[in-house]
């Protein structure tokens, strides 16, 4: 009777890894990728912010921990303790980390630490992508996604709430104050009570949202203003009364209605188109035909039609810093982007905008964009021809595999970081590795016959 032959399974053996780094991984593979990307990226940023003498604990290279969190964040892993554990377990994460393994409070501070310069690898990035052959502007695209913030909703509460608690916890601080001073006179005494000595943060918190509620509401009101300024100017450069309806003015009682979330505040309760409402933010991406993201920026307007002009000013910025020189020319939206100045603004730039004044699907025009207004009549005309509609269906093709990777392949629908700076500089971080994954699949792309 003949054996079975196996290959040989012996867990007791001392070397089960090749003695070699540069043997454990594919030549093509993305960790190999991203090592030789941060080589070309300039990390002086990162590392100025450490000391020049030599003095202090060694930190880890700023370059393995750059490398670290931007393979991290491609492969859809944002969890510091996660990614502890994945340089332990993980072949990929241990070459990029040379099998240090760095803690997740190491990584959760540098991440903290160097969230900005993190956040500016997005234009090194884009950069790349352009001396590959990657980026072309002739025509981009812009779209938004809603993406849940650090926060529950059940943690979001009203103005009237929020002013009602702030006053309840002064007016109990002040009590115990003055039951100290009757009980110890000008001696010191001891702290307050257990029950307001960890009260401090969160009334700090709660004044916040509520100043921020506030300010909200001015800022209503001053909006409404400025654009009646703006109709009355227009009005009297074109000697006719603008068409379409006149602005709202604010509800006088909106304040106490306003509602503001407590544990990030910077997020927003925003509706989705139908589907269920998030708490979090309005995320906005322009891509290029090869959906590489030319700009990406977050929002907490759960409407999209004041985008327009803010993202082709930040792509034009971004894409100056990235060294591009080509001038935008077309711009694809749909039609929550509609926005009379704002296009306007835009196509000052020399730059053309399509964005349909109606939808296709129902007679009624969108009320912010009539059909006898000019610009919605030439958007119009440029639709109703067969160049047009082939030119605007690109729209989809461009922009929406972006999102539908960012939020379903690489699981990234929710941020780790809290406040709109902070997940500002992670939007971008996502962005970047959204391109260099694009950079690596383009360069190990097989040959065209």
């Amino acid at each position: 009777m003949v054996a079975q032959n196996f290959l040989v399974c012996d867990r007791e053996q001392e070397l089960l890894l090749p003695p070699s780094l540069r043997e454990w991984l594919a030549e093509d593979h993305l960790a190999w990728f991203v090592l030789d990307a941060v080589e070309m990226i300039d990390l002086r940023v990162f590392y100025a912010d450490y000391r020049g003498d030599g003095w202090g604990r060694a930190a880890h290279e700023p370059a393995m921990m750059v490398a670290l969190l931007l393979y991290a964040y491609a492969v859809g892993e944002r969890s510091s303790r996660a990614i502890e554990r994945r340089c332990r377990e993980d072949v990929a994460f241990r070459v990029i980390c040379a099998n240090r393994v760095p803690d997740h409070a190491t990584i959760a501070r540098f991440r903290v630490r160097h969230e900005q310069a993190l956040a500016g690898t997005f234009t090194d990035v884009l950069a790349l992508c352009a001396r590959a052959g990657l980026v072309s502007v002739g025509v981009v695209a812009l779209d938004g996604s809603l993406i849940s913030g650090n926060a529950s909703p059940g943690a979001t509460r009203s103005y009237a709430a929020i002013r009602a608690e702030v006053e309840e916890m002064l007016d109990q601080a002040a009590q115990a104050d003055a039951a100290e001073d009757e009980q110890f006179g000008e001696a010191r005494g001891d702290e307050l009570p257990a029950a307001l000595a960890d009260r401090g943060s969160r009334l700090e918190r709660l004044r916040r949202c509520r100043d921020e509620l506030e300010q909200e509401q001015a800022d209503t009101e001053a909006a409404y203003a400025a654009n009646l300024a703006w109709r009355a100017e227009w009005e009297a450069d074109h000697g006719r009364k603008l068409t379409g309806r006149k602005p709202t003015p604010p509800d006088p009682g909106a304040l106490a209605k306003r509602r503001v979330n407590t544990t990030d505040p910077d997020t927003r309760l925003i509706k989705r188109v139908g589907g269920k409402s998030v708490q979090g933010y309005n995320a906005q991406v322009v891509a290029s035909p090869k959906q590489i993201i030319l700009a990406a920026q977050l929002t907490r307007s759960g409407n999209d039609s004041n985008q327009l002009a803010p993202m082709v000013a930040q792509t034009v910025a971004d894409l100056v810093r990235a060294g591009i020189e080509e001038p935008i020319g077309t711009v694809l939206a749909d039609g929550g982007y509609w926005n009379t100045p704002q296009i306007s603004e835009v196509r000052a730039r020399e730059i053309d905008v399509l964005i349909p004044a109606k939808s296709r699907k129902r007679t009624n025009p969108r009320q912010n964009a009539p059909p006898q207004s000019e610009e919605a009549r030439r958007v119009e005309a440029i639709l109703d021809t067969p160049e047009g509609q082939t030119l605007y269906r690109r729209r989809q093709q461009i922009v929406e595999p972006v999102f539908a990777n960012t939020k379903f392949i690489r699981r990234i629908d929710r941020f780790q970081r809290r406040g709109l700076q902070a997940c500002q500089a992670e939007w971008q971080l996502i962005a970047a590795t959204h391109n260099l994954l694009k950079l690596w699949r383009a360069a190990n792309a097989p040959a065209a016959a």
